[in-house]
């Protein structure tokens, strides 16, 4: 057995020992820590006390916040520890890469200066101020790829990230201005929550040269615009370098959302690839307040009229029942791309007709002129979502 002396000199070297190991030692023992054990390496002495602050990782995770034997709320514990993690926090940190937050509160910690390695950004339904996300985003100089999902709660944002080649975005578009995005390649946007006098598709787009992915939804629900009012026929500007463009759920039909959607297009001179999914109505519920709306008069040509594809060389169509305004469409893409080398139609719902109406459908279209030579009409089964 250890005699008192020998006791109480062993439980002082330790500490002493450990206080006179050089900085770059401790860094290299925390870094191979678990974050939640880095954290408490503080009560070791006062050289290890906050040297932990300066680890350029942080492993994040609910073990952080979930015990078995703990009764508090984990939303409270998760808020504190990360309001503690980021506010004591100094110099970078290289190895947080991306970030996912969901249903939650963000405030600003006044010490944080955001996240200059973080590549990729996704907030869905979380509580943050307009100026606190325009920061955050300006504040993360490598970020490539941002996802948000913002409701119809912000005033107007503008997205400045130069690195930035894919950003998602879902809730009330008209508040976002693409500032400053010269790398944007892919855009998707979920519109909610909108009335349709505030949508300045031109502020929008106000910095996008090198866009060639867009995908444009306006839910139905959620969009408003008064009477008389009437959609622009055409940005002030082209999007020259969009290629591909992805219009999903929509009903050929006089509407603004339509119309929109034709603004879109006129303005994509160069567009090579198009895909439409065209509404289902099977799935729309039945509403009694909706027996005095007006029925929409269904897509004419006049619409399509002043409509150039002259790079179009695929198209893709989903969901078609055989009616009489996508039998136009048809018609008028076979008409007017001169390039077109295959027209991909889904025959998931036709299948359901009777024999005789779907051999009819697949003669009309057999007989549709076309621009191009080379354009040939394929019948498959496209079940499923958009590419």
């Amino acid at each position: 057995m250890m005699p008192p002396k020998a006791r109480k000199f062993g439980r002082s070297v330790l500490p002493d020992a450990l206080s006179y190991l050089p900085d770059n030692i401790i860094d290299v023992i925390l870094m191979c820590l678990p974050s939640k054990d880095a954290v408490r390496t503080s009560i070791l002495s006062k050289k290890w006390r906050y040297h932990w602050c300066r680890l350029t990782k942080l492993e994040i995770d609910d073990s952080l916040w979930i015990t078995k034997k703990d009764l508090l709320n984990p939303t409270i514990k998760f808020r504190k520890m990360m309001y503690q993690f980021l506010s004591l926090h100094e110099g970078p940190i290289t190895k947080l890469r991306h970030l996912s937050l969901a249903y939650c509160s963000i405030q600003h910690p006044s010490a944080s200066q955001g996240f200059d390695k973080l590549i990729s950004l996704n907030l869905c339904e979380v509580d943050i101020s307009s100026e606190l996300l325009e920061s955050l985003i300006s504040h993360c100089p490598l970020l490539e790829e941002l996802e948000l999902d913002i409701g119809d709660r912000l005033d107007a944002i503008e997205i400045n990230a130069p690195m930035l080649r894919s950003f998602d975005l879902t809730g009330n578009i008209s508040c976002v201005c693409l500032k400053n995005v010269p790398r944007l390649v892919k855009l998707l946007l979920y519109g909610d929550y909108i009335q349709a006098e505030e949508l300045d598709f031109a502020k929008l787009f106000e910095c996008c040269p090198a866009l060639e992915h867009l995908r444009f939804f306006l839910l139905d629900s959620g969009f408003f615009a008064e009477e008389g009012y009437e959609a622009p026929l055409r940005l002030p500007f082209n999007l020259n370098s969009v290629k591909r463009f992805y219009l999903p759920d929509i009903k050929l039909v006089e509407s603004h959302k339509l119309s929109y959607a034709l603004c879109l297009i006129r303005s994509s001179p160069y567009l090579e690839y198009l895909e439409i999914q065209v509404h289902d109505y099977r799935y729309d519920e039945e509403d009694e307040d909706d027996e005095d709306e007006p029925i929409p008069e269904p897509l004419e040509l006049k619409h399509l009229s002043d409509v150039t594809f002259n790079h179009l060389k695929e198209v893709k169509l989903r969901c078609l029942t055989g009616t009489t305004s996508e039998l136009l469409l048809i018609k008028f893409l076979l008409a007017e791309s001169p390039v077109l080398e295959r027209m991909l139609i889904d025959r998931q719902f036709l299948d359901q007709e009777q024999l005789d109406r779907r051999l009819q459908i697949f003669a009309e279209i057999s007989n549709f002129s076309r621009a191009s030579p080379k354009a040939e009409v394929v019948y498959i089964d496209l079940g499923g979502s958009l590419a």
